[in-house]
């Protein structure tokens, strides 16, 4: 136990453990989206990576951005922060990277939590993994985050409403509408993969939805939002 009365400096920010790389981007983030404060049950530190929206880190593979991507990491950490997180699910492909260019632990997308979940289940279960874009997320995002190459894989891809509105970038997003694309995607996934034991949601932006499929499907459902609160309490444990 520490019982010395002076404080320690160094740091031009306290009390924000995890600092959260921001896509560039306009869609609405809702209460339970990474990029709203509200979500979070403890301080964040939010960083806007210019130039990196979603349709250049999801459609475009995030291809020529790990530069930005380290000196907005850099930055977060200059002002104080003790770990580093992302906006995006396919950072996965940043993973390596990021962790070997950064002083802090990094941990860049709800995919990682996969390997874990496999370990929580019972014989002959397994996870799957529920996605914004299937046509996007490649066997490599799968590799680096450490994700088995068959994996049952989900999307809200030919939605009505979700899809769209994210990776687009929309100024308007019809909540429920992007709810039940959420819940339609999870239970096709559930259908087609009766051995699933859980769900990890790839994307950030589906957080809000994970009670719903949660309900729907009867299956934990795993997301950013598990993940970085995990992250947090072993950068900042509570005292007893």
């Amino acid at each position: 136990m520490n019982t010395s009365n002076k404080a320690r400096g160094g740091k031009a920010i306290y009390g924000a453990s995890v600092g959260i790389l921001m896509l560039e981007a306009k869609f609405p983030r809702i209460p339970g989206d990474i990029g709203n404060a509200v979500t979070w049950p403890f301080p964040v530190h939010f960083k806007i990576v210019r130039g990196a929206s979603p349709d250049a880190v999801v459609n475009k593979q995030a291809e020529g951005l790990l530069p930005v991507f380290i000196e907005a990491a850099e930055e977060l950490i200059a002002d104080g922060v003790d770990g580093i997180t992302t906006s995006c699910g396919f950072l996965a492909l940043m993973q390596q990277e990021l962790a070997e260019a950064l002083p802090v632990p990094v941990a860049t997308s709800s995919l990682m939590q996969v390997e874990l979940v496999n370990r929580l289940l019972g014989p002959g279960k397994r996870a799957g993994v529920l996605t914004i874009s299937k046509s996007n997320l490649t066997p490599l995002h799968l590799e680096k985050a450490h994700v088995p190459a068959d994996t049952p894989i989900g999307s809200t891809e030919g939605g009505r409403e979700f899809t769209r509105a994210i990776l687009g970038s929309e100024l308007e997003l019809d909540v429920e509408l992007a709810r039940q694309d959420n819940i339609d995607a999870a239970l096709a996934l559930v259908e087609a993969h009766p051995d699933l034991g859980a769900i990890v949601l790839e994307c950030t932006n589906m957080v809000p939805y994970a009670a719903s499929i949660r309900e729907a499907t009867g299956l934990p459902t795993f997301s950013i939002e598990s993940f970085v609160s995990w992250f947090q309490s072993g950068l900042c444990p509570r005292s007893y």
